[in-house]
């Protein structure tokens, strides 16, 4: 079930979704089976995380996503998606990542749901 939010949210959310490129879960499988690099990046809180997570999906919480993502090694033309609950968090956390430079960041439109829909691998 999607979430009520907030005008301010849904303004900020919008904005970034004019400037970063989104893919479905559909699009996302065929990213997995194509055999070229993908780092997909899971943004949402760690909770949610430990509930339920696309198989090889790396967790990077949103609040600290610009601290650790230069942890993992991640070249500024690497692709990667990144996705939340429904796609409003990993818009925000994909334009962040595009404004340090990481010109490949995508976000998953319909989110953890969607992985779900899609049937991807979940654990």
């Amino acid at each position: 079930m999607a979430k009520k939010h907030s005008p301010k949210f849904l303004a900020i959310v919008k904005a970034a979704r004019s400037m970063i490129p989104e893919c479905e879960a559909g699009h996302l499988r065929t990213m997995l089976e194509d055999g070229n690099p993908l780092l997909v990046l899971d943004v949402r809180e760690r909770h949610e995380f430990e509930a339920g997570h696309l198989v090889g999906s790396v967790h990077i919480g949103k609040g600290v996503l610009e601290r650790d993502i230069e942890k993992h090694e991640v070249a500024d033309d690497s692709r990667i998606v990144l996705y939340c609950g429904g796609g409003f968090r990993s818009a925000i956390a994909a334009q962040s990542l595009k404004e340090m430079g990481y010109s490949n960041a995508i976000s998953l439109w319909g989110g953890w749901r969607g992985i779900q829909a899609e049937g991807l691998p979940i654990e």
